[in-house]
């Protein structure tokens, strides 16, 4: 279209007086400059024919009106490039322009928050052209892809927790009558975790367990996401299943307090008892009683399932369950998990 306007306007230009006389121009004097005459009047210009021998043969086969000698043919300009890339960035911007709006938002409201400057600046929700929403999407479609998506998860959940006990190592060794021991208490800080497995294996996703069901609350139409709801039922988190499954954090814990008997120091008891603790003894029974706290005491194992949970239902949710029904048009209305215990 821009380039049969350029055509039309080429050739009104053309058509007129000065255009014509534009148009040719006279042979060349020996100067550089043009023959007499030249732009003296609109009328035709005098200008002197090239010798016989010097015209360039015409092409055979060739029709249409010949060109005099001494006429020069003007080249019809073409697009600019400026304007060529103009079109193309304006072209980008509307596929990108809600990206790009977004971007824009973001850096005009951290530079305003930066000098001080309180606007309310509208919400846009950045997002690629490709996750725009178009068509409907049926139930049959949409649960098996999200299933796809969460048996691929190959790693478990971990809830972790930190708790804090108090223990004491003592020695005794009596010499005839003579009591002898040594005892210190320590302050020890234990560090365990509850394992929760994300996918485990096709049986358990089988229709007859019941284990998964999504439900399409509404449909995506009219610039509107749909909405879905999920329930899933997931083995119920795995407490720590020996005593090396816990560690000992040995920069908090330090001993606190030591007692002994009324014949310590004495030479007999001294020499006999040496109580030089190393520490892979320390160690070892401090993970003992971590492991037992880990996985008997309530104010250790509650902090941990708790934690186990909201690992694994915020991994579900925002790493596999949500991006899949958003590249489907949908939004996650609410994800319901029931943990089932192990048989």
């Amino acid at each position: 279209m821009i380039r049969l306007l350029v055509f039309l306007l080429g050739s009104l230009s053309v058509g007129r007086p000065g255009g014509r006389q534009s148009a040719r121009s006279g042979p060349p004097g020996g100067n550089g400059q043009t023959g007499p005459g030249y732009g003296d009047q609109p009328g035709p210009v005098a200008t002197q024919p090239l010798p016989d021998h010097a015209q360039p043969p015409a092409p055979p086969g060739a029709g249409g009106p010949q060109v005099p000698a001494g006429y020069v043919l003007r080249r019809r300009r073409r697009i600019s490039r400026w304007l060529s890339l103009t079109a193309i960035l304006v072209v980008i911007g509307l596929i990108f322009r809600r990206a790009i709006a977004s971007l824009v938002l973001m850096a005009l409201s951290a530079a305003l928050h930066l000098i001080g400057v309180n606007v309310h600046l509208p919400h846009i929700k950045f997002g690629w052209p490709w996750q725009s929403i178009g068509g409907t999407t049926t139930n049959t479609d949409l649960g098996p892809w999200v299933l796809q998506k969460i048996q691929g998860i190959s790693r478990p959940a971990l809830g972790q927790a930190n708790f804090s006990f108090v223990f004491t190592h003592r020695v005794s060794k009596n010499i005839g009558p003579w009591p002898c021991w040594y005892s210190s208490t320590f302050y020890a800080v234990g560090h365990a975790s509850a394992t929760v497995t994300l996918n485990p294996g096709p049986a358990w996703w089988k229709p007859s367990t019941g284990h998964y069901r999504l439900r399409v609350l509404s449909q995506p139409g009219q610039g509107k996401s749909g909405q879905v709801a999920i329930t899933m039922a997931l083995p119920a988190p795995q407490l720590p299943q020996s005593a090396h499954n816990v560690s000992i954090d040995n920069i908090p814990s330090k001993p606190i307090a030591t007692d002994h008997s009324w014949t310590y120091p004495g030479l007999g008891c001294g020499v006999a008892l040496r109580p030089q603790f190393q520490q892979s003894v320390l160690y070892a029974q401090a993970q003992r009683i971590a492991f037992s706290k880990a996985t008997h005491s309530p104010s250790v194992t509650r902090p941990l399932i708790a934690a186990a949970e909201g690992e694994a239902q915020q991994t579900i949710r925002d790493n596999f369950i949500q991006p899949t029904v958003n590249a489907f048009g949908y939004r996650l209305d609410r994800l319901t998990i029931r943990w089932v215990a192990a048989r």
